[in-house]
């Protein structure tokens, strides 16, 4: 049986100065973060513009000194904004991410990809063809520019957004045929409400994009009355045992970071995980 190392994100710590943040995350026993700037980093200025590589190298050496690996740079822009000029500020701080994330140690850099409905009040015929549009033109530039960097471009689906099945994650990787282009599959995110048919979303995104997963995302899927809410991972109605199995067979020691967790849950749920793991 392979290692898989767990993380999750820097800012569950809380926003933090940044050596308070590294010593908060040791207590965690993870093997790595995800770590979006200016969300986990109270101490500097970290806006558009002021990264540099003496200042990238310096926040990934503090992360190094306390033992945790920055995994992945998260950058959760929304790539099809329907305002250009805005779009543009978020296509432009994604690529200030992308020019850095190696001097951090991260070799990726991840987003979601904006509401399926973002178009619908321009036209409630096309709004999904519109969408489809923007997000394809704004892969196409993120790619081009994560290839020159050497770093991979990580894209998450989420059931209501616009890449919101995993037929629709392959779509854009064939239309976009870039070998910088990464899936971070997070499977609750993809199952949303269609909890009953999560065995064959899992199993149809192995199928079409198994081989370009880069990350993994976990978490729990839980039934209070009529409404599906995320928590801690292990436990609750997603088949973790089984998904752990599979995700092991595709990517062999792949990072899992644990998502919609507490830090006082981590430790708890590092324990239930490999527990599963055993069983599985």
């Amino acid at each position: 049986m392979f290692i898989i190392r767990y993380g999750t994100l820097a800012h569950t710590a809380g926003r933090l100065p940044l050596k308070e943040l590294t010593a908060a995350l040791q207590t965690y026993n993870i093997d790595f973060v995800q770590l979006a700037l200016s969300k986990a980093i109270q101490d500097i200025d970290l806006s558009p513009g002021k990264l540099s590589p003496g200042l990238a190298s310096y926040i990934g050496e503090q992360f190094d000194r306390a033992g945790i690996r920055i995994g992945v740079l998260g950058c959760y822009i929304n790539p099809i904004h329907p305002d250009p000029a805005v779009r543009r500020v978020e296509i432009d701080r994604f690529k200030e991410h992308l020019r850095y994330a190696r001097l951090f140690g991260a070799p990726m850099v991840a987003t979601e990809t904006g509401a399926l409905t973002t178009f619908q009040e321009f036209d409630p015929y096309r709004y999904e063809e519109l969408g489809w549009e923007a997000l394809k033109a704004t892969v196409e530039e993120l790619a081009e520019e994560a290839e020159k960097w050497g770093v991979f471009l990580g894209l998450e689906g989420v059931s209501t957004h616009t890449l919101s099945s995993p037929a629709k994650m392959r779509r854009i990787l064939d239309e976009v045929p870039s070998s910088s282009i990464g899936v971070v599959f997070d499977p609750c995110n993809l199952i949303g409400e269609e909890v009953h048919l999560q065995d064959e979303i899992v199993d149809s995104s192995f199928s079409l994009f198994g081989d370009r997963i880069i990350l993994a995302h976990l978490k729990g899927i839980y039934q209070e009355g009529s409404r599906i809410r995320h928590g801690a991972p292990g436990r609750g109605l997603f088949h973790t045992r089984e998904f752990l199995a599979k995700l092991e067979a595709h990517k062999p020691m792949i990072d899992i970071s644990l998502e919609d967790v507490t830090g006082l849950e981590i430790r708890d749920s590092l324990t239930e995980l490999r527990r599963l793991r055993k069983e599985a």
